[in-house]
């Protein structure tokens, strides 16, 4: 690509009432003006290019965030009122299924180990009951009647001793134990969120409580990304898309979309797209800041170096060569990808836009 330059003297800047008073030909000797204004004066070459019509790549981006997977979260509550004795788990840990979480001192312990002891005396009897009748029956000693109600009584002991037995498993605790104490216990494999509870603190049963703490499998995350109304009909079920994280820049996730919100949010007039990825050595955490990208194909667009692109105010503005000097245009710009900047309006292709020095016609105006 041919590329033109120009001389330009800081000190003329300064001094300078125009623009081209501080510019002079490629090769040319700064003017007398300039060289009196200071001897230490340097000199910036601005260089140009042509800018150029290129195939760009047709993005939709959208805003998203890391969450855990609602079916393999779980919310940890106390089985049972009672005081926390400790806490053996704090947020960041991974735990495994069964492992205790932490220990609640219940009088519910002892009462569900008694109601136990007592629904097994009780089922043991009922039971040697009904087989006596039963052979009373067989041998017509007794009506059947008889014979049905103790059967019923029976049956009705053991889902008791069954029932008892079930609260003994909800509470942790092994038949015959003589503890108050409750093992509070994982029932997944996962990492540790939150804790909200601390030792010492008296937690109410499963009734109108919070969660002590939430555990989460996040071996599969999701990735939520909200779409604007004009965006939808981009966006299907299936669709292929990237996804990058804030916490690991340069690195990308490839998903498709898995589904689409019904309905629109009334306030920010977006849906909810999910797309859910394998989170290997489970790096991903609910929260993490991330970004969907859909592709949306190719499409010809005007583009220039980055370095080209100058930020003055409101305006965003290049500098085009017209008869050898610097020309501001105010330019309306699009994507900018690998150091380059679509402008999509205020400029033609072929034309030559200042890239290198560019900075100093404006006197140090910020850059992309």
């Amino acid at each position: 690509m041919k590329e033109n330059c120009i001389f330009l003297s800081r000190a003329g800047l300064l001094v300078a009432a125009s623009l081209s008073m501080g510019i002079t030909a490629c090769h040319q000797q700064p003017s007398a003006s300039a060289s009196s204004g200071s001897s230490q004066a340097s000199e910036e070459p601005v260089r140009y290019v042509a800018a150029s019509e290129q195939a760009v790549e047709d993005q939709l981006d959208l805003s998203a965030k890391v969450q855990a997977d609602p079916a393999k979260s779980y919310r940890v509550f106390a089985p049972a009122s009672g005081r926390l004795l400790g806490i053996q788990v704090k947020p960041g840990d991974i735990v495994n299924r069964g492992e205790t979480l932490a220990t609640i001192d219940s009088a519910d312990a002892a009462a569900a180990q008694s109601d136990m002891a007592k629904a097994e005396i009780e089922a043991e009897r009922a039971q040697r009951a009904a087989d006596r009748e039963k052979v009373l029956f067989d041998h017509g000693a007794i009506a059947e009647k008889d014979y049905i109600d103790t059967k019923a009584a029976a049956d009705s002991a053991q889902a008791e001793l069954a029932r008892s037995r079930r609260r003994l498993e909800v509470l942790g605790m092994t038949p015959g134990a003589k503890t108050d104490r409750i093992p509070l216990l994982s029932p997944s494999r996962g990492i540790v969120l939150t804790v909200s509870a601390a030792p010492g603190e008296f937690s109410k049963s499963l009734d109108n409580s919070d969660p002590l703490l939430t555990i989460a499998d996040l071996s599969t995350v999701w990735i939520l990304g909200d779409v604007f109304e004009k965006d939808i009909a981009k966006v299907q079920p299936g669709t292929k898309v990237t996804v990058t994280v804030d916490a690991f820049p340069g690195k990308q996730w490839d998903g498709r979309i898995e589904s689409v919100s019904g309905a629109l949010d009334p306030v920010t007039r977006t849906l909810k797209v999910r797309v859910a990825l394998p989170n290997a050595g489970e790096k991903l955490k609910p929260e993490m800041f991330a970004a969907i990208h859909v592709d949306l194909g190719n499409h010809k667009a005007i583009v220039v170096p980055s370095t080209a692109v100058i930020h003055e105010g409101q305006s965003t503005v290049v500098y085009v060569e017209v008869n050898g000097k610097p020309e501001q245009r105010n330019v309306t710009t699009g994507r900018a990808v690998d150091g380059k900047v679509e402008i999509t309006a205020g400029l033609e292709a072929g034309q030559q836009v200042a890239v290198n020095g560019a900075e100093l016609l404006t006197g140090g105006a910020s850059q992309p």
